[in-house]
């Protein structure tokens, strides 16, 4: 038997594909953290990505179905990095710590992604409700057991979980959602990785003596 080996150009079509479509959905999620959805036309998006507008809706036929696209990756990227460790041996305060700052990673990397997610959000997550229902709430309960499993063992106090995730989601995306103000009360013209790093720093501090039954130093 003669082994046929693949031609290089086999893969070629794919990985094109795979760069256009990244290329379109970074496009449309810093247009449309910019200008919203309804003030973001798909011949803006085409324009920046540098292909014609027929050709963007080849791979996405009107404009929610991009839209979309776009707020379930940055969903997915935080359900990926953002849940709580499954590690048995790490102790609470160290999933914690590693939460907050994962999140306040993301906000760094994926700012734009976090302005479009607070744009559906505050109009009601009309497009994105049934996503969240279906993907975010099974794993944010998941994470609330174990805060209660954590409060009952004595290694936090006795609080209502959903609240801290509350509370954490809301001091973590502002350092991306209003980036603006932040550098204004600074005086810098934008916040840097060091800006993030101090924040984080902060914010595990906070919560890790406010929470923890006895936080580590």
């Amino acid at each position: 038997m003669i082994y046929k080996q693949p031609e290089k150009n086999q893969r070629k079509p794919n990985a094109q594909r795979a760069q256009l479509e990244a290329r379109i959905i970074a496009a449309a999620e810093h247009a449309f953290a910019r200008t919203g959805f309804n003030g973001t036309p798909m011949e803006a998006i085409a324009e920046a990505v540098g292909i014609s507008k027929q050709n963007l809706i080849y791979y996405y036929p009107n404009k929610e179905n991009l839209y979309r696209r776009v707020l379930q990756k940055t969903l997915d990227m935080w359900l990926e990095k953002m849940a709580f460790s499954d590690d048995e041996d790490a102790s609470a305060t160290d999933i914690i710590r590693h939460y907050i700052r994962g999140k306040l990673e993301l906000s760094y990397e994926n700012p734009d992604g976090s302005k479009v997610f607070a744009h559906e959000i505050m109009n009601g997550a009309p497009i994105l409700k049934d996503y969240l229902l279906s993907h975010l709430q099974p794993q944010f309960r998941k994470d609330v057991a174990l805060m209660k499993k954590w409060a009952k063992a004595g290694e936090i106090k006795a609080i209502e979980p959903e609240h801290f995730f509350f509370t954490i989601w809301a001091a973590t995306q502002t350092y991306a959602d209003f980036a603006s103000q932040i550098s204004l009360m600074l005086g810098k013209k934008k916040l840097t990785r060091k800006d993030f790093d101090k924040a984080a720093d902060f914010l595990t501090d906070m919560v890790s003596h406010g929470i923890v039954a006895n936080p580590e130093k």
